[in-house]
């Protein structure tokens, strides 16, 4: 491809880039397709001869873009939305230009240093000590997974070798992500050996209950080794004990991780910064700038107090990755599992300078705001019941009528192709939940989609 060529491709990509972030409205959030529709409709096999960027633009408008489901759209509200910003976007664009491996200081320097500036600024947004250490990684189950290999080396450094004694033990509340036990599963712990907290009226692990069974444990001859808090859980977004939390991990000397990947952000605002009290006693923390903090995705940021006991756990340097830095220079692949390494810090420069603090905390507030609106409007409605706190943008409630109905109503209300809403699963009913956190979203949006809902309701 010539510079002509790329330029011209180019000025029509970013062209449609353009149109399509200030008309996102104008597409299904969901596509009406069913499994197999598109696969159907595309070759099975590559082209022999390489074809002109027209007809493979063209394609991408006609085959790929109608079988979306727009992420980036401002009535996204399942799971945890998510934003692509136009300065994000330019930062990912570049990233890909420049296309660098950033696993040694040496193979990409700018890489390296940028992304050691950017989590520091970030650090400095958020409140933490100067003593904690950044790395990006893709996804917060990546970092939790590196955050329970970290706290394994610290209990039994030989499981390094030998694969350890079996006996270690770790805590999360049964509200955790997933990942929690994906981590400890790959990590060698077992998923018999990850014991589940039960939960306060507020969905909030209960430290009473935890610290009681360290001391049964304890007494059974396990090894309880690592506790995982959680800020900002995923069905809830309830914020665990931190504080407690880190009293009971100091108490045993185990390794307290939090997973804020979702609230990290709100620990930018000062008001909201009593809810993350403890979050400076973690050993790590995962938080993801690609949720709340409209970077695209994936950007998933590990910080730890701890960045000499992360490096033990991943560190191996072969003969052809040595370098003459190497005692001075910081070499990011020593801190995770993966060698290659995009440039993602690069989006995320873009994004912190673009908006600074003053244009996220004014963006968070709002959707902050506007989910206690709409929990407010459902109150006010008989047919419905508010089934969690609010503590930031999403609005768990339920339909007052069987399972049934209420998963009919969501089916309903996301077949319109207007909304996208997901949901969860608490004290065994199911609650439909509504997360807000586009950066494209408006009020007007959010009580349109309460209309919606209520609508359809009947």
């Amino acid at each position: 491809m010539t510079p002509e060529e790329f330029r011209k491709a180019g000025y029509e990509v970013v062209d449609w880039i353009a149109d399509y972030l200030a008309r996102t409205r104008d597409y299904p959030v969901l596509p009406d397709m069913s499994p197999g529709d598109l696969a159907a409709r595309l070759p099975q096999s590559a082209p022999e001869s390489g074809e002109p960027m027209e007809r493979i633009l063209d394609d991408y408008r006609k085959l790929v873009v109608p079988a979306v489901t727009h992420w980036n759209h401002p009535n996204f509200y399942a799971y945890f939305s998510v934003s692509g910003s136009p300065p994000g976007i330019l930062g990912e664009m570049l990233a890909a230009a420049l296309n660098v491996n950033g696993m040694l200081w040496k193979s990409c320097p700018a890489a390296t240093e940028l992304e050691q500036v950017t989590l520091g600024w970030l650090r400095q947004w958020m409140g933490l000590p100067e003593e904690f250490f950044g790395v990006i990684h893709d996804t917060a189950s990546a970092n939790t997974l590196h955050s329970i290999a970290a706290a394994r080396e610290l209990a039994e450094p030989e499981a390094h070798a030998t694969g350890g004694s079996g006996r270690l033990t770790l805590y999360t509340s049964e509200q955790a992500h997933s990942s929690v036990e994906k981590g400890a599963i790959v990590a060698g712990i077992g998923q018999k050996n990850v014991r589940k907290i039960p939960v306060d009226d507020a969905f909030r692990l209960r430290a009473d209950v935890l610290g009681k069974l360290i001391e049964e444990d304890l007494a059974a001859g396990k090894k309880p080794f690592c506790v995982v808090a959680t800020a900002g859980t995923t069905s809830t977004t309830s914020v665990d004990p931190l504080e407690e939390m880190a009293g009971i991990a100091a108490q045993y000397g185990l390794w307290l991780h939090v997973d804020a990947a979702y609230g990290g952000p709100v620990s930018i605002l000062p008001e909201f910064r009593r809810l993350f009290a403890g979050l400076e006693r973690a050993d790590s923390i995962v938080t993801n700038p690609h949720k709340w903090m409209f970077t695209p995705l994936d950007c998933s940021v590990l910080y730890t107090r701890r960045p000499d006991i992360l490096k033990r756990a991943f560190s191996l340097v072969p003969e052809y990755l040595k370098t003459a830095e190497d005692s001075q220079a910081v070499n990011l692949m020593d801190y995770g599992v993966s060698l290659g390494r995009r440039f993602r810090a690069l989006k995320l420069w873009f994004v912190m300078r673009y908006y600074g603090r003053e244009g996220v905390c004014r963006i968070l507030r709002q959707h902050i705001a506007w989910a206690q609106e709409l929990r407010a409007a459902i109150q006010a409605d008989p047919r419905f019941e508010i089934c969690a706190p609010t503590p930031f943008s999403v609005v768990c409630f339920r339909l007052q009528a069987s399972d049934a109905e209420n998963q009919s109503l969501m089916d309903r209300v996301n077949r319109t192709g207007k909304i996208f809403m997901s949901h969860t699963a608490l004290h065994g009913r199911i609650v439909l939940r509504l997360a807000i956190g586009n950066i494209g979203t408006t009020r007007e949006d959010v009580m349109e989609a309460w209309e919606l809902v209520r609508k359809t309701a009947g």
